[in-house]
Order: structure tokens, then sequence, then C-alpha cells
């Protein structure tokens, strides 16, 4: 816990040393009287047990690797290739809520964009958010404002938890605004960060953010971004760590387009329009894929024949045997025919004159 509190996120070297040598020895060498090195003048500030409570007093919890509640995803970010100068697997987080961040990590999805988000990016964000919900996986964001927040208020609609991960410490919320929203996500999910209590948001904290949600989750959706945007970055983390990048399209003419158009072109993302698509490429190989709803009309199954007798029908009155052969350009006793077989499929009826028409509303017709 005291290594977390000095040390930035994302820093490999340390991370290095850590995973070589324990946590221990490596604080012990920190602290160790005389040394001048920056990080050790700061590990001399903190007070272990000042720490633990206050971890406490906020009502938080911090894991570390090998915990039950620690995802293993993590470990992914050991010794992966550097972005933006930053790597390695979190020394630790601290955790608020009712949820299990290792549970709800295994069946996830991250949900990332622009904070400028348009109207039709917060709908397409909180529709596929809830709609992934509904089929049994959390939702995994950043919390800011725009794309983060519509796809965490999608969740909250949905039957899964949902989860921010933080870029600053967790008694300190950022953006402030979304404090109620924090505390609907703490009431059933998980809301993390890998700094300790105290410590602000900072554009390379944010970037180490990135990297967290990435690993945690097995795919990441990117719903709009403009040419430079931090969730960019996140796609980047995405797939240097092998994860499935998808991209929702959007307007051409809408600036929150570029990048998702961008990733899809240049095939560093997947194009999905729809919750379906994304349960589709995270499903195991081998399991069935969900298909939308059949589009097919009864009509579909009729042969050529059967399909003009049945077009010449008027939608409104009837017509003779004789006036729907013309119409339909067929002879008439093969006219007669298809008739007694739409009738049979119940397609048409029959009224008291002896004349043809659709069914009445609520029977089998379906043009």
């Amino acid at each position: 816990m005291c290594l977390a509190a000095v040390v930035e996120p994302g820093h490999p070297a340390v991370a290095e040393a850590v995973a070589e040598y324990g946590a221990a020895q490596v604080w012990a060498s920190l602290t160790r009287p005389g040394s001048e090195l920056p990080l050790g003048l700061r590990a001399r500030t903190v007070k272990p047990g000042e720490l633990r409570e206050r971890t406490r007093a906020e009502r938080l919890r911090f894991v570390i690797p090998g915990d039950a509640e620690w995802p293993a995803p993590l470990s992914d970010l050991a010794g992966c290739e550097p972005v933006n100068q930053l790597s390695g697997e979190p020394l630790g987080l601290w955790l608020a809520g009712g949820g299990d961040l290792a549970e709800l990590a295994a069946q996830s999805v991250a949900v990332v964009g622009s904070r400028a988000s348009t109207p039709y990016g917060d709908t397409v964000a909180a529709e596929l958010a809830a709609e992934l919900s509904e089929s049994g996986r959390s939702i995994f964001s950043g919390g800011a404002y725009g794309i983060d927040a519509a796809a965490h208020r999608g969740c909250l609609a949905g039957r899964t938890p949902t989860v921010a991960v933080m870029a600053g410490g967790l008694d300190q919320p950022y953006p402030t605004g979304h404090r109620p929203l924090f505390d609907r996500i703490a009431e059933r999910g998980v809301v993390v960060s890998e700094l300790a209590p105290g410590e602000h948001p900072t554009r390379v904290r944010f970037l180490a953010r990135n990297r967290l949600i990435a690993a945690l989750t097995p795919g990441t959706v990117l719903v709009e971004a403009a040419a430079r945007s931090g969730a960019r970055n996140t796609v980047t983390w995405a797939n240097v760590l092998g994860r499935i990048v998808m991209a929702v399209p959007g307007p051409v003419t809408s600036a929150t387009s570029v990048t998702p158009h961008l990733l899809i072109r240049e095939s560093e993302a997947i194009l999905v329009a729809r919750a379906s698509d994304v349960l589709e490429l995270l499903s195991p190989l081998g399991r069935a894929n969900p298909r939308p709803p059949s589009e097919r009309r009864p009509t579909d199954e009729l042969s050529a024949d059967e399909l003009r007798v049945f077009e010449a029908v008027p939608g409104r009155g009837s017509l003779g045997a004789g006036d729907l052969a013309l119409k339909a350009g067929v002879a008439l006793p093969t006219c007669l025919a298809l008739l007694d077989q739409l009738a049979d499929q119940g397609f048409l009826v029959q009224n008291v004159l002896g004349q043809w028409q659709l069914p009445p509303r609520g029977g089998q017709c379906v043009r």
C-alpha cells in the first residue's frame, strides 16, 4: 500500500523490481536513511499507519496480486510493450463498492469514448450498455462526462453492475459532478483507483488509468472519439494487450466519428452496430453466436407464381379469379389452383360474392 501511494501508476521499473525482490524489500530500499532519490524522499513522507487508517475511514479496501478479488487479466500488463512510456501491472488497487472486481471483470466489456459526445453517441452508448448488461456483461468505463457516463447509466438500467476506473483518489471523485453517479455505481458495482486517497488526477494518470480499463476487459468498444481523444489511448492499450477492439460508426459529418472510422478503415477495430455484434465477437469459439430476430416474412416461402397471384390482390377490396389471372399474367386454371393453395395457407379468403381478398386484420397474412 505504501509503495502504491508513492509510485506513479504505470512505472515499469518499480513494478519489475517488486516482481523480482518483493514489495517489502523495495520499500526498505526506498526508505533507507541517506537515500536522496526523489522516490525515496517521497517515500519517507508516508506514514503507513495513517495511510491504512485513512483507507478504512473512507470505507475503501486495498487489494494486491494474489488476493481473491484481484483480476487475473491484469497480469498481462507485466512486461507488455509500453504505451506513452507507461507499462507494468499495478502494485495494488483501492476499491469502493459492493461488487467483486474479479468476478465482474470475468464477464465484462469496456465502453469508452469522447467527453464531448453527441446525442447520437450518448444514445448508442447507453442502449449498447443496457443490452450488454441484460446479456450478463458488466460495463467498465472511466466515469468521465460524455460516453463514459452514458455507458455507466445504461448498465445501471440493466441487470449487471458497472465498474468505474478512476485517475485519482477515491475520496475525491472526479469529475465532482458525477458523485451521485459514483454512489450508484458503488451500490452493486465497484469504483477502482490505482492512486491513494488524497491524490488528484493528472494527464499522465489518465493515460495510466486507460491501461487498466483495457486490461480488465476482454473487449473494448469505442463509440465516439475525435482525432485527438484520450479514448484513443485506451484502444491502443487494448491492441497492445491483444484484446478485441470494436468501434461504432457514426455520421461522416461528425468530428467525433473521425477516430472510430479511422480505426475501422485501418483494420484496428471491428465495426459493431448493436449488442449482438459485440457478444458474437466475445463468444468463445464453438459457442452458438447470438443472432438478431428473423426478418423473414411469411410470403418469402411462396413460389414465384403464388407470389404473383398474391400480389395481384388489392390491399382493400376484392377481385374475381378472372381479373386476378389477367393481373398476375397466368392462365385462369392455373390461377384458380394457386388461389386455392393461398387460401389453404391462410394468405387469402373468398368472400360471399366468390371474389378473393386479404384476410381480416389479425389473420396470418403479412405482406
